[in-house]
């Protein structure tokens, strides 16, 4: 049998896919949760910093991790003032005189 130019086109644009690393499938989800899977799905595909940040957000969710010690000196080295060098400088001011 003669393969329809719609099955031909199907399998081309999926030969296509799977030669920039992606794949289609099929997830089951709450009809409201569509446009937020479809979004988390484009995002993920781009293979970005911002993608990579999702992707580790959204396996610590379901992993169900709980933050480790340690977590907001890795916030603070995080920071984009890590090599800034700043130099804060507070003034001494002595207390005031009391008469007991």
């Amino acid at each position: 049998m003669r393969e329809t130019p719609q099955k031909r086109a199907i399998k081309n644009y999926r030969d296509r896919l799977s030669q920039q690393g992606l794949a289609r499938f099929e997830v089951l989800g709450l009809n409201r949760d569509r446009e937020l899977i479809r979004s988390v799905a484009k995002r993920l595909s781009e293979n970005s910093p911002a993608a990579n940040k999702l992707r580790a957000a959204v396996r610590r969710g379901v992993a169900g991790e709980t933050s480790t010690k340690g977590g907001i000196l890795a916030a603070l080295r995080r920071s984009p003032l890590v090599d800034a060098e700043l130099e804060i400088v507070r003034p001494v001011i002595h207390g005031r005189k009391v008469d007991l």
